[in-house]
This record gives C-alpha cells, structure tokens and sequence, in this order.
C-alpha cells in the first residue's frame, strides 16, 4: 500500500476537501471526457452539461460552496491553482457566462442556477458523496455520462473505480515500495526488522516514486502554506461568509497570548493557531488538506508549536509530515477520512492521530511509541459526529480543530512516557472507527440533518 506524502497534504482552497477540492477535480475531469466526446463525434450546438449532486453533496453542498466548485472545475480551474486567489473575483467573472470552453473550439452551456441539481432523494449507494455529470442534448437527451465521487481528502473515484477498490482510494502497487506497509502491525514489524524509523521507511517508499529534490521542494511547500495559512488567519478578522455571522477569533485570542505569555499554557497556543487555519478554510482560502479541509488545523497547529515553543527544527519538519503521511496512509487504506462516510472520527480523529505520530516522532519516540501515540489520539475521537450547523464548516469544526490538536498534543506526550507496549492496536482502534461509521446514522454523516446541526434555533 502506498499514498504519497505529496498526495496526502495537497495545498488547496477551503471550506472543504471532500465538498468543494473533489467536486471541483471531478468537473475538470469531466470537461476532458467531453472534449474526447467531440472528437469522435458530431459537434452540437446548445447541448449543455448537467451535474446532479447526491446524498452529502446536496444536503450540504450549499454551505460547503460546491456549486461554486463545479463553475470552477468546468471552467478549468484547480484548487492548487486559485490558492492565493481572491475566488470571489474569479466566481464573479465566470458565474454568469452561461457556457464553459471545452478544447480550443468548442462552447457548452453551463448555468449554474439551472444545470447544477441538488438532489435531496436516496443517495448513491456506493458512497454518500456522489455526482452525476452529464452532457445534455438540445432534445434533453443524456450524450454522455459520468459518476463520480468525492472520496475525501480531494480524491475522486469513478463509478467503475469505486466498485474495483479494496478501500476508498486509489493507491499504489506495493511492489513500488521496498517498505509496504498496509497496517500498522506490518509498519512496527518493518521498523524492527530494518531498523529504520517510520519517517525513514517512509522516505525511502516516497523516493521510489519522487526524486529527492522534488520530494523535499514538495515537504518544503507544504509547511510553508501551512505556516502562511496560519499567519494569515492570526491577523484577520470580521466576520465569517454563510450567514451564521460567526466572527473570527483567532486574531483575539493570540493577542491575548501575546500580551500575556506567563498566563499563556499549551492548550491556548494550539487552540489559536488551528482556529486561525480553521477561519481561513470558512473563508474560502488557502489550506493545507491535512488530511482533509475540515480537519485542516490539527496538524499545523501541532507542527507550528513545536516549531515556534519547542526550537523544532526543518529536519524535524520532515519526519513529523513523513510519519503523519504514513499514519494517515494506514487510515485511509484500512477505513476512511470522508466526514460523509464515518464522521468527524474520520476527519479530526485521524488528523489528531497523524498529528500525535509526528509529534511522537520529531521528538524522538520510537515506532512503537508513535503507533501508541496515533491509537491514543484515535481512540478519543470514537463516535465523534459530523453535523455542521447550516451546512458550513464553522460550527463546531473551527473549535473542534482546536481540541484535536489538544489531544494529540496529550497523545505524544503521554505515549513519551511509556515504552509502546499497550492494550488497545491501532489497527483494531482503526477498525473500530471503521464500524462505528457504519452504524452511524446518515443524519450524523455531514447532511446537517442532526445534532447540533438541528439543535440551533434561530430566533
């Protein structure tokens, strides 16, 4: 099993990895079919393209600007490629053209208004993130067809890939890896027989595939947005898009720390810098998929305390992103990081769980003593719902960001004080998290349709 670090830690645009990066990745993607369509076919004049959004997508889709994603996907934008853009300005030039260029010639109608569906029926039963795109017929008939969905963490499947894979993702050969690891048990089994760190084992899997340079300019970029998004969202302020006038935060509250230091503990310090990458994602702007938009702070968060308090070093980045990237791997190979699919146990919790491991593992802890890290962080995000009030990732994600990165922040340190050996594997706390989604009710599955998401009332 192998998942690039690079793959993993994607730099993108909030407010959400599954709802807006994925959709967005799909309708580009979709553009390129259509464009092969008319080359073997007839071009004809006023077909247009028609995407119906299903399950998660349509309930909550709204709130996580996927309509917005879709314009920009079908209009050839990527997530990557508008970090750093003001998107309102780009959405404002291209919402309302009524068509979309698709190759160097041809023009499809496009109106978002009409053309984009949000289907509140039975979702797809394949996954609860799905979408339906479609190129129409002057005659309203269906030209071509595709299904795609959105998996988590910006990764997209087709309806013909989803059905051939073993977990949600599409992931490399392990006869491309001299270290395949595709549980935790065969990873510490690997360490000991090696003798190599995990980061080290994971270093060698990823030089497989990436140069060195282009794996460390690749490392190096994405700790560098990470620390961007989180500077950026420490000096803004005002209040939040979507309508629940949520007000930032972050800025406040390390003044506050500022100002104070000698009152200052851990806790707070985490709490601002996740908060600060939290109201950015709310924002629509640039993050860091860690391992997915909703979840985006814990991990920079850790990473920039030890860093900022702790003297870390550019050495100690790398190891702390390498042994996340390996952890999270295990996650997503193993059970899943889609909100939609198992939860906020699937997003925080295992951002937490990759967080703990890189902590554990920047400040020396060994393979056994990471893999106790990941499952203590873990095992304390079990159950944990996903219910957005009103559809947007404000409430309670920006918090929640704040009290993962507490707990894995905990989670290291206690795994420090022991020797590894412990009750609970994580493989079994991973499979755990795995069958408690399933039996989780869809209205606790990022459909706003539960929880604190209908306990609010509006006056």
């Amino acid at each position: 099993m192998f998942i690039s670090v690079l793959d993993l830690f994607k730099i993108g645009i909030g407010p959400s990895s599954s709802h807006t990066v994925g959709p967005m990745v799909a309708a580009k993607e979709f553009t390129g079919c259509v464009e092969k369509y008319f080359s073997s076919h007839p071009y004809i004049p006023n077909s247009h393209i028609r995407c119906t959004l299903k399950g998660s997508l349509a309930f909550t889709g709204k709130g996580h600007s996927t309509d917005r994603a879709i314009a920009l996907g079908l209009h050839g934008y990527t997530a990557v490629g508008l970090a750093g853009e003001n998107v309102d300005s780009v959405i404002g030039r291209i919402w309302g053209k009524g068509c979309i260029a698709v190759g160097d010639q041809l023009s499809i109608l496009f109106v978002p208004e009409q053309h984009i569906v949000f289907d509140r029926g039975a979702p797809l039963p394949q996954h609860p993130n799905g979408m339906i795109f479609e190129l129409i017929g002057p005659s309203e008939e269906s030209l071509l067809s595709e299904t795609y969905f959105s998996i988590g963490g910006g990764f997209i499947s087709t309806l013909t890939e989803i059905s051939e894979l073993v977990a949600p993702l599409k992931m490399e050969s392990v006869k491309s890896c001299p270290y395949p690891f595709n549980s935790a048990r065969s990873m510490l089994r690997m360490a000991q027989e090696s003798k190599l760190s995990i980061a080290e084992m994971k270093l060698k899997n990823e030089l497989a595939h990436h140069s060195e340079e282009a794996l460390n300019q690749g490392l190096d970029a994405v700790w560098n947005a990470m620390q961007v998004c989180i500077r950026q969202g420490l000096v803004a302020e005002g209040i939040l898009p979507g309508g629940l006038n949520v007000p930032r935060r972050a800025k406040n509250l390390h003044h506050q720390l500022m100002s104070q230091p000698t009152t200052a503990n851990v806790n707070d310090w985490l709490c601002a810098y996740a908060m600060a990458v939290n109201e950015e994602n709310a924002a629509g702007h640039m993050v860091v998929t860690a391992p997915t938009n909703g979840a985006a702070g814990v991990i920079p968060a850790v990473l920039y305390q030890l860093i900022t308090h702790e003297n870390g070093t550019a050495e100690q980045v790398r190891d702390f992103l390498l042994t996340a990237s390996a952890i999270g791997g295990i996650i997503k190979h193993r059970s899943s990081i889609s909100g939609a699919e198992v939860g906020c146990q699937g997003e925080v919790g295992s951002a937490a769980s990759m967080a703990a491991a890189g902590l554990c593992a920047a400040r020396g802890g060994t393979p056994e003593q990471i893999e106790n890290a990941a499952e203590i962080a873990l095992e304390h995000h079990l159950g944990m719902t996903c219910d957005p009030v009103k559809g947007l990732v404000q409430v309670p994600c920006i918090e929640r960001n704040g009290f993962g990165a507490i707990k894995a922040h905990t989670a290291a340190s206690l795994a420090m004080r022991g020797n590894g050996q412990h009750f609970m594997p994580l493989d079994s706390c991973i499979a755990a998290m795995k069958q408690t989604g399933l039996e989780m009710s869809t209205k606790y599955k990022e459909t706003s349709l539960g929880g604190l998401a209908t306990s609010i009332t509006e006056c």
